[in-house]
Order: C-alpha cells, then sequence, then structure tokens
C-alpha cells in the first residue's frame, strides 16, 4: 500500500508471494485464503484475509491484460471473489457473485479466475462475493495504461491507493448470519479504518494511523477505493485540494474540489499537488448518511506528510461536510462528466430512439414475518426491488441458464413497480410487506437499455449504491422527488455523462442509466450496503447471446467449483 512511482513500463513486483508470473499481458497471482489475528481498538479479533494481510494485496497490471488468481481456500467456509468493475466480456464464469455466476469455493479446494480486462482504466477493487466476507478479504486492482498510453493528464510523480473500510470487532460473516437468524438488523461497526489503520481518534493507544510521506511540489495520483461495508464517505485532505480525474475505471472532465463524495463499490481517481508549507496535514473521513438508519458518525484520520517535515497535528483543524449534508453531496455528485479523450471508450450513450428495453425500479426496505428458532422479534426487516425481496438459489444461476435447468429462476422480474404510490411521500399507510423470490430481467443481445431507480421513503429511506455487474453504463439523470417519465427525459445529460457502474441514488429521488446490452451472460444488480443485499435488495440481469460465437458466452472452464 507504499507510494508506488509512476511508469509506463513500470511491472510492479507487489507482494512477491503472490506474484508468479508477469508478461505484457498474462498476470498470475495466488491467493491464500486463511484465518489471522489482529489486534485494534485494544481487542483481538480473528478475520478471514488474503496473504495474512488486511486490506489484501494489490493487483497491478495494464489495460487489456488478462489476469490468472489462483484462490485457496484455506478458511472455515465456503465464499467466492468478484473482481469489480471488470466486464468480463463473455466470461460471466469469473464474474464471481455465489450463487448467480458460481458456487463457493469449499474450504480445503481451490478455483482459478481469469480476470478478462477490456476498456477499463484506472483503479478498481477485488473483495470477495458471499455473505459480508468482503468485509476482510479484499484489495485493489490498479490498471495502469497499456505500453502505448499516456495519461490524460501530466503525469503524477507517484500513486498511493487509499482503501476506506468499515471495521468490527468480530467475525463478518458471523454478524450477518446472527442478525438474519434473530431478525435484528446487523450491528454498527466498531470504527472506520484507512488502509487498515483506525487512526488517531478512537481512544485506543495501539492503534495505528495511515501516514503518507510526500515530497514538496510533487504531484500524487491518489487511488480512492471505498471498501466500507454500508456507509458512503466523503474524503478530504486538510489544505490541499482535490482534482478529480477518474471514476470506475474511466477517465471525467478533470474538475477541484475540497473534499470527495464517495458510495461503497466506486473507486475515484484523484491528484493532488504537495503545495503548502512543509507539515503534516490531516487526511480525513466521515460516512454520509440522509437516512433515518444513521451510520456511526466517526471522523477517522491519515496523515499527508511531507518529507522532513515536523510538528504535530491539529484535529481541530479537520473539516469535511455534516454527516446529513446533502447539498455538499448533490453538488460534488452534479460536477462528474465524462471527457473526450482517446483514452476513454468512445461514447456511445443510447439515443431516446435507441431505447427497446426500459426497466423502472422502486428500491425499498420492508417487514415479513420473521419463521426461524432464532428469531428474537415477530418482524423481520427484508429489503426489495419492484417490491420482490431476492432468494439466492443453491445452485448458481449462470449454471441453470447454461444447461437450461429449470426451478432456479424465473424470467418474470417486474419492469414496473407492480403498485404505484408517493414513493418520496408520507407513506404511514402502506403495507410494508414485501414477495420474494429469485426472478430476472430477461435481455436480448444488444438491447439498448434504460433503467430508472426510484428511491422510496419506505423502511428508512435514504440513498442507496447500486452496482451492475457486467457494464459499465452511463448516468444520464437524476432528480428529487417522484420520476416523471413524461418532463424528467427531457433533463437528461445524452452529450456527457459520466461512465460508471456504481451509482448513488438519492434519497428522496431518482437516477437514469442507460447502456448496450452488448455482454452475453448472467450479470448481478445489487445494492453495496452489503444489509441492503443481504436482505433481498438485489436481481439479476440475464443477456441472451447473440449470433454469433463472439457474441456468445464462451464455455464454462474445467474446475467450477461445485454446489453439493
Amino acid at each position: 500500500m507504499g507510494l508506488v512511482k509512476t511508469s509506463f513500463v513500470f511491472v510492479g513486483v507487489l507482494f512477491l508471494s503472490t506474484l508468479l508470473l508477469c508478461s505484457a499481458d498474462d498476470h498470475h497471482y495466488e491467493f491464500f485464503v486463511r484465518e489471522r489475528n489482529f489486534t485494534k481498538l485494544c481487542n483481538t479479533t480473528t478475520l478471514l484475509v488474503v496473504n495474512d494481510s488486511y486490506p489484501g494485496p494489490e493487483i497491478r497490471v495494464h489495460r487489456g491484460d488478462t489476469v490468472f488468481v489462483n484462490v485457496h481456500n484455506q478458511g472455515n467456509y465456503g465464499f467466492t471473489v468478484h473482481w469489480h468493475g471488470v466486464k468480463q466480456p463473455r466470461n460471466p464464469w469469473s464474474d464471481g457473485p455465489e450463487f448467480i455466476t458460481q458456487c463457493p469455493i469449499q474450504p480445503g479446494t481451490n478455483f482459478t479466475y481469469e480476470v478478462v480486462l477490456s476498456d477499463e482504466i484506472g483503479t478498481l477493487w477485488w473483495h470477495a462475493h458471499s455473505d459480508w466476507t468482503r468485509g476482510s478479504v479484499q484489495g485493489a486492482f490498479v490498471i495502469l495504461p497499456a505500453e502505448n498510453e499516456t495519461y490524460p493528464f501530466p503525469t503524477p510523480d507517484a500513486d498511493q491507493t487509499i482503501m476506506l473500510q468499515s471495521w468490527y470487532n468480530g467475525d463478518y460473516k458471523q454478524i450477518i448470519d446472527q442478525a438474519l437468524a434473530t431478525g435484528i438488523p446487523p450491528r454498527q461497526p466498531d470504527a472506520y479504518a484507512i488502509n487498515g489503520n483506525l487512526g488517531d481518534t478512537t481512544g485506543c493507544p495501539n492503534d495505528t494511523m495511515f501516514r503518507m510521506q510526500v515530497d514538496y511540489e510533487k504531484t500524487y495520483h491518489l487511488r480512492i477505493i471505498n471498501s466500507a461495508m454500508n456507509e458512503e464517505k466523503f474524503f478530504a485532505i486538510m489544505n490541499h485540494t482535490l482534482t478529480v480525474v477518474g471514476q470506475d475505471a474511466s477517465y471525467v472532465e478533470r474538475f477541484t474540489t475540497d473534499y470527495i463524495l464517495i458510495s461503497p463499490g466506486q473507486t475515484m481517481d484523484v491528484l493532488v499537488a504537495a503545495n503548502q508549507n512543509a507539515g503534516q496535514y490531516y487526511m480525513a473521513t466521515r460516512p454520509f448518511s440522509d437516512s433515518a438508519a444513521t451510520p456511526v458518525d466517526l471522523i477517522t484520520t491519515g496523515v499527508f506528510e511531507y518529507t522532513n517535515s515536523a510538528g504535530g497535528l491539529n484535529a481541530s483543524l479537520i473539516t469535511l461536510p455534516a454527516r446529513n449534508d446533502t447539498n455538499a453531496t448533490s453538488s460534488f455528485l452534479s460536477r462528474i462528466r465524462n471527457t473526450n479523450v482517446t483514452q476513454n471508450p468512445p461514447l456511445n450513450v443510447p439515443a431516446n430512439s435507441d431505447i427497446n428495453r426500459r426497466v423502472y425500479i422502486a428500491i425499498a426496505t420492508n417487514n415479513l414475518p420473521c419463521n426461524t428458532s432464532q428469531c428474537l422479534v415477530q418482524s423481520r426487516i427484508v429489503a426489495s426491488l419492484n417490491n420482490v425481496s431476492f432468494v439466492f438459489p443453491r445452485i448458481d444461476i449462470l449454471q441453470a441458464y447454461y444447461n437450461r435447468s429449470t426451478g432456479v429462476y424465473t424470467e418474470d422480474f417486474p419492469l414496473n413497480p407492480p403498485v404505484f404510490y408517493d414513493f418520496t411521500g408520507n407513506l404511514t399507510d402502506l403495507n410494508p410487506g414485501a414477495g420474494t423470490g429469485t426472478r430476472a430481467v430477461m435481455l436480448n443481445y444488444g438491447d439498448a437499455v434504460e433503467i430508472v431507480l426510484q428511491a422510496t421513503q419506505l423502511g428508512a429511506g435514504g440513498s442507496h449504491p447500486i452496482h451492475l455487474h457486467g457494464f459499465s453504463f452511463y448516468r444520464v439523470g437524476t432528480g428529487v422527488g417522484n420520476f416523471n417519465n413524461q418532463t424528467d427525459p427531457s433533463t437528461y445529460n445524452l452529450v456527457d455523462p459520466p461512465l460508471i457502474n456504481t451509482v448513488h441514488v438519492p434519497g428522496r429521488g431518482w437516477v437514469a442509466l442507460r447502456f448496450f446490452a452488448d455482454n452475453p451472460g448472467v450479470w448481478f444488480m445489487h445494492c453495496h450496503f452489503e444489509r441492503h443485499s443481504s436482505w433481498g435488495m438485489d436481481t439479476v440481469f440475464i443477456v441472451r447471446n447473440g449470433t454469433t460465437t463472439e457474441t456468445s458466452i464462451r464455455p464454462p472452464p474445467s474446475g467450477m467449483p461445485s454446489c453439493t
């Protein structure tokens, strides 16, 4: 996680125990996933981690490369790994979500993922995609320009990964397993972390603080990843201006800001110039929430430290937007635009006349009877999309789809809310119940798709980070209140919308996405608040094969994990 000097022919030897072979195009890593003790908050906790590190090893390759990661499960339960934001063209077999595209890797076994990069550039990440295991099984995925490419901005002097994390004193899987069994919402994190460090505000003298050492007048490329479990995050470096240059592995029109807002699952590429008086400056992060279910409002600190600087730090100098500052959030997000540079994929926004599949999804939290033997409440919280709370099958949907097996899922996910109501208004008398099922949206290859995601006040309300596997999509519109399909499309930005894979759906508002369904396979869509996904705020998009081999799913690799 240290500073990395920038070079276009750089081949990094990072975590030597993981890097077996590196050539121009193919890279091979070994991930050994096992339990290890960590002491933080004056408490020792056992976590499942990769190669004994938290966060795990960084993958660093070039655009267009292929990465083979052999994952050895030396832990006590099954899990999978997802390569967040990698489109995996025609290769859903290595996408990773448990019981969606594969069965878990069982203890004592291994599975090699083939991670196929295409036009992604900048920063992504990888994480477990089973239960809450991603809380400790996670790491950065850095995609450098290809050998013949340059950055669309002055080459920075070095880069640094910044992972914003949630810290729990306890096993992440046990936390969600207990919550689901008892019907009680999972507990809040005990702290937040920057690159595994809890900072100097926890009260435990043994907790460490992340320090980034910089040289005066040099420019640094920050690769910021929000890997927190349930918290959107503000981030800033005191007395320094941030220049945002990329989001979700695509470049954006450069702009300067005092802070960023980044949702769980999202990544941002940010430049910062070390141009202040030599000294030690706080970097700091705190959660944002516009929900009634508020997160723990802790400010977590790191240090942006000039070489040979002296003197202490002053906590009173930390300035960040307030935890519920919706104006700061919307103001920041409104500035993100696509940029017309050759390093980006050519702009390919479906026009109004192209759209042949529209999906309007209301997002909610609901209640259903608690019917386990461990229930502590009569009514448990669930979550839904279009009033369907997703039920994970016990055999993966991709295998069932590819083999034409029946009884695993249905192809009837509702394309509109089954009941229209005042989504963002007073819902006191509305039935809070929901249906359950494993229901998929079917798309034809090449469909021009528009998805409108509508936040609701049912349950705790608030914003949601929604992630779609297998694609990047254009965020063409957003607004407050209930979406109006007659007037709101006139406000869409079809000129330079950002190309992203995880979108912030504003509380009491909506967001519109567009993309072409040109990647055949089974692709998961879900809220990246882990509690919401665990409660059923998920669905599946299945893109049928095209008419050629090049537009069809690749055959499954040998050695896929078995569900039995």
